[in-house]
């Protein structure tokens, strides 16, 4: 099982450096959605099958989509994206696709990688964030708004005064 952790880490790192050095916007997005997916992989086998999954939803989900909308707003990326742009996304996407059905068909992570002793569930998550990691949550969503305002002060067009 170890050898299926380091190859999500492999595709983790992997796509992270194709992120940096894409040159096209668009492009190094969808290499950072594989790379999202590949750390959420790393999370499944090491057990935290919630963070996985908010990893997924959250990060690869949501907030990817915005980053690509906000991309082909500004007019950063490309309005197609050609089909072999899709090949080396699509080629680590399977890798990491086979190491979930390879974990899945095995019948889990080995106990040597499983859960922790107790399960963490979304209620000690949550307690968690609005507890001990208050000032970080909202750090974040600090961080996050100001994103959100820059990218639309940024994609805004400016309207033109009829004189």
């Amino acid at each position: 099982m170890n050898v299926i952790f380091f190859l999500a880490a492999a595709v983790a790192l992997a796509s992270t450096i194709l992120v940096i050095v894409q040159r096209n916007a668009v492009h190094a997005l969808l290499y950072l959605i594989v790379s999202l997916f590949a750390v959420a992989v790393i999370f499944l086998l090491l057990g935290a099958a919630f963070v996985a999954a908010l990893e997924v939803i959250i990060y690869a989900g949501a907030i990817m989509v915005l980053f690509v909308f906000a991309v082909m707003l500004m007019g950063a990326g490309t309005a197609s994206v050609p089909p072999t742009a899709w090949i080396g996304p699509v080629a680590l996407a399977v890798v990491l696709l086979a190491e979930i059905g390879y974990v899945l068909v095995s019948g889990g992570p080995p106990a040597s990688v499983a859960a922790p002793v107790t399960a963490i569930g979304p209620k000690e998550v949550g307690i968690s964030l609005i507890g001990s990691y208050l000032l970080g949550v909202e750090v974040a969503a600090f961080v996050l708004l100001a994103g959100l305002i820059g990218t639309y002060r940024l994609g805004r067009r400016e309207k033109k005064e009829e004189t």
